[in-house]
């Protein structure tokens, strides 16, 4: 199935962590990849992140986490999505994250999360082919 209109995700950046070149990196990417991307900048809390995906109607969020908060992070957006009901939403990410933590985070429901060095097309096409299979335009 063809969407009508373009991929849209979300990339955020959580609380204190202030390291948003990688976060750029892939915004930057995912535009190159047809998709139509909101950046929502430095030191968002939870709230902000599920609250501007709400708005934007986006298919994805991708959070960007080097901070080592992502066991704090991570429960809490998708907590909030569920509350919202946000169920075809994917919820990605990447940073430094131990593959243990990976692991538990996607059997919450977390999607795929990458690793520093996982190249952009892999993680376009990941956003691409999960968009395909759980939403409906």
């Amino acid at each position: 199935m063809e969407n009508n209109r373009p991929i849209r995700v979300l990339v955020a950046k959580v609380g204190l962590d202030g390291h948003d070149r990688g976060a750029k990196i892939i915004a930057t990417a995912l535009r190159d990849a047809g998709m139509e991307v909101i950046y929502t900048g430095l030191r968002q809390t939870p709230e902000m992140v599920v609250n501007a995906a709400l708005q934007e109607d986006v298919d994805a969020i991708g959070v960007s986490i080097l901070s080592g908060a992502h066991n704090t992070v991570f429960p809490k957006i998708i907590a909030l999505m569920k509350e919202k009901e946000m169920n075809d939403v994917l919820l990605t990410g990447g940073g430094i994250i131990p593959e243990d933590d990976m692991m538990a985070l996607n059997a919450m429901g977390v999607g795929k999360l990458f690793a520093p060095g996982t190249t952009t097309t892999e993680i376009a096409n990941y956003i691409k082919q999960w968009v395909k299979d759980n939403r409906a335009f």
